[in-house]
């Protein structure tokens, strides 16, 4: 029993999205990373504390948008996928 193309293209699409997720998730590395940075300087000077934070915030946001760009195409993927619909209207022919 083989598979079909309409589960051949299901499956990719499946993949790339748990793919997609998984990279969005190593975000989360480096948002801790840049947090453990920002602190470590706070610690060593004091008085620069209201700067860095100011920056931290500004480049948590940017790593944050890559992790809500990855989640974005996984939805894309799994729910709106051009790709997909085309495989199921050409095998209903």
């Amino acid at each position: 029993m083989g598979i079909d193309a309409v589960a051949l293209v299901g499956l990719g699409s499946v993949l790339s999205a748990g793919i997609a997720v998984g990279m969005g998730g190593l975000a989360a590395l480096g948002e801790g990373k840049a947090a453990q940075q920002a602190l470590a300087s706070m610690v060593s000077q004091p008085d620069m504390a209201n700067d860095v934070r100011s920056t931290m915030f500004v480049s948590m946001a940017m790593i944050e948008s890559t992790a809500i760009y990855a989640l974005l195409v996984a939805m894309i993927l799994l729910f709106s996928n051009p790709i997909f619909n085309k495989v199921v209207e050409l095998a209903a022919q």
